[in-house]
């Protein structure tokens, strides 16, 4: 096990190196943070644009992020606008639209852009600031300018001696200043700030640190940072090698803080880490498994990269087709990941696989859009994108997520079985082709999809297998044949046979006793044939009045599945019916290893495919 260093140690042994920051054309653009009103949530920032060329200037705040597939319009937050010359002389502002404003530079050709930002949501996407910290997503943050953005930038904090900046910016002369090459890398930037605790280690010829704002015991923090080493080393084991950083060096920009959201985004070489749990037990694992699907996107979609996602637009969502294999099998990885490692346990793995086997099996949305086109929906559903009228999500979409998660351990399963191969190859040759090479902080080569489907083919040895399956499960909209590709690794997909499940689950019990439905129903459902949907309450159940969950458990152990009932139902609208209930067998199944289940017995080949694909791949 490496030894940890301390924070002064680290910031001893980082060198200045801003003299040597690659820039775009003209002067950087400079950037000062300060927090005098930090307990009501506010920070104060400047913006200087030099030798800016003639003409109105264009000053933006972001209307999208990286690492998020919808629309945030970060300008919401921003006011206290001003605007003056290099010697602070006022110049006139116009705002030509919702997102930015317009200055006319002085005859210095200097612009500097001042305003207040308030941020009160320490998440991923958001700026939470209070009198403990700051947690800083870029382009919620800060300003930009536009015909600017290949200019490098300087960003400098003025904040209290006892805090620290915890980022993936190139340190600079001054402990709290930093540097970035260009506009795209700066806003993939996270920042936090406070009363850092750091540790940190080497993997290989590069630098890991975990930069956490924690107020637990250090020796939670220590044992949390042993387990964020066996995440990284698994995960580097599956591609062969770690990315080359950029500045050799990666971050965890970690707030555990009551006040945080739970939520987790992937940079380049940084993510930020945000939740309101421990670091011990149950609390611990949970924060570990956002670790390793954010550490795997390190890899997977910042340098392994879509084509549609790069570059980065600032103004518009930009839509891919992969995000089912940028996102969904990086869901797969991080939770094979932690298994591979044994900070999970099998039973909770493969209450993983039943959760991506069940949604993929009972979602109405897949029978009808592809793994594309779910990719697609994400500008709508992604985060804050879903704000706003509501949506029939239960019957017309399944998450990327967990879509591409199911189609990772059929195809890692196939692979095994059928063609002595491995996801983990596929992901390597993925990598070496179209990851590995990057060109000024960029991937050298985006992927499409005709990408993703020839590699396969490669890999496999058989084009036949890789374009059958983009057509069945990429491109179609075909279920994969979970039962019979989990056998081969020793799991049965056994139904859980509990009757009437959508009641529970569809209704919740007001103050008052009312039973009410509270998410759209699903097509299909006892309920949705009945016409029965959110909002309307059920009144009366099988003759007897619905007052409390155990009224209702109480009707439905009386009966068997397909068993029709009548219901008494009031509608949202105030209109009161009867009618007939069908009581369904819920649909759900249960993935468990066939040594657990009765009369079944595991085969010298499957434990064989089974012990190989969860083993430890990383090296001591």
């Amino acid at each position: 096990m490496k030894h940890f260093v301390t924070a002064g140690l680290l910031l001893a042994l980082t060198t200045p190196l801003a003299n040597a920051q690659s820039r775009g054309p003209g002067p950087a653009v400079r950037y000062v943070l300060s927090f005098p009103n930090a307990t009501h949530h506010e920070a104060k920032i400047s913006a200087t644009f030099s030798e800016v060329p003639n003409g109105t200037l264009h000053v933006r705040m972001a209307r999208s992020s990286p690492g998020r597939y919808a629309l945030h319009d970060f300008s919401k937050n921003v006011y206290y606008v001003v605007a003056t010359d290099g010697s602070n002389h006022p110049l006139p502002l116009n705002r030509p639209d919702p997102y930015g404003w317009d200055v006319k530079p002085g005859a210095d050709g200097t612009v500097t852009f001042s305003y207040t930002l308030y941020g009160d949501q320490t998440d991923g996407t958001y700026a939470g600031i209070d009198q403990q910290h700051a947690h800083l997503n870029m382009p919620a943050t800060l300003c930009y300018a536009q015909g600017l953005e290949d200019r490098g930038a300087e960003v400098k904090f003025d904040i209290p001696p006892t805090w620290k900046v915890a980022t993936q910016l190139r340190p600079g002369a001054d402990k709290n200043a930093f540097t970035a090459p260009n506009l795209q890398f700066l806003m993939d930037s996270p920042i936090s700030l406070g009363a850092q605790q750091v540790r940190t280690w080497q993997e290989g010829d590069q630098t890991i640190e975990l930069a956490m704002l924690y107020q637990g015991p250090a020796a939670e923090m220590d044992a949390f940072a042993k387990n964020v080493q066996k995440v990284v080393k698994e995960e580097k084991a599956i591609f062969g090698e770690l990315p080359k950083f950029d500045f050799a060096r990666y971050t965890f920009v970690a707030d555990y803080l009551s006040q945080a959201t739970g939520d987790g985004m992937e940079h380049r070489n940084s993510t930020s880490l945000t939740s309101p749990r421990t670091l011990k037990d149950e609390d611990a694992t949970k924060n570990l498994g956002t670790v390793a699907h954010e550490f795997f996107h390190a890899w997977n979609v910042e340098r392994l990269r879509p084509k549609e996602l790069e570059p980065f637009d600032f103004e518009r969502v930009n839509m891919s087709d992969n995000l089912w294999f940028a996102e969904g099998f990086t869901q797969y990885y991080g939770r094979l990941a932690l298994r591979r490692a044994k900070l999970l346990e099998d039973d909770d793995f493969f209450e993983d696989i039943s959760r991506w086997v069940n949604l993929r099996q009972n979602s109405p949305g897949a029978r009808y859009a592809s793994a594309i086109d779910m990719s697609r929906q994400a500008a709508f559903t992604d985060g804050a994108g879903t704000g706003g009228a509501p949506m029939n999500v239960v019957n017309t979409t399944l998450s990327y997520y967990d879509q591409g998660a199911g189609i990772a351990l059929v195809l890692d399963l196939l692979l095994r079985q059928h063609h002595r191969s491995s996801l983990d190859k596929y992901m390597q040759a993925m990598w070496q082709e179209f990851g590995s090479k990057q060109t000024n902080y960029a991937p050298t080569s985006p992927y499409t999809t005709r990408d993703l489907q020839r590699v396969l083919g490669e890999v496999s040895k058989d084009t036949v297998f890789a374009n059958r399956f983009f057509r069945q499960y990429v491109y179609g909209r075909e279920t994969p044949r979970f039962t019979e590709t989990l056998l081969v690794a020793g799991m049965a997909v056994l139904p859980t046979r509990a009757l009437g499940a959508a009641l529970p689950n569809q209704v919740e019990f007001d103050e008052e006793g009312h039973c009410i439905v509270a998410f759209n129903t699903q097509i299909g459902s006892g309920l949705y044939k009945a016409g029965i949907d959110r909002g309307d309450q059920i009144v009366v159940l099988d003759g007897k009045e619905l007052h409390s969950r155990g009224d209702m458990d109480g009707v439905l152990h009386k009966h068997s599945p397909s068993d029709v009932v009548f219901v008494k139902v009031k509608t949202r609208g105030g209109v009161e019916r009867t009618t007939q209930l069908i009581l369904a067998e819920d649909p759900t199944v249960q993935v468990k290893p066939v040594e657990s289940v009765e009369k079944m017995v595991l085969s010298p080949n499957q434990k064989t495919l089974r012990d190989a694909w969860l083993a430890p791949q990383a090296s001591n």
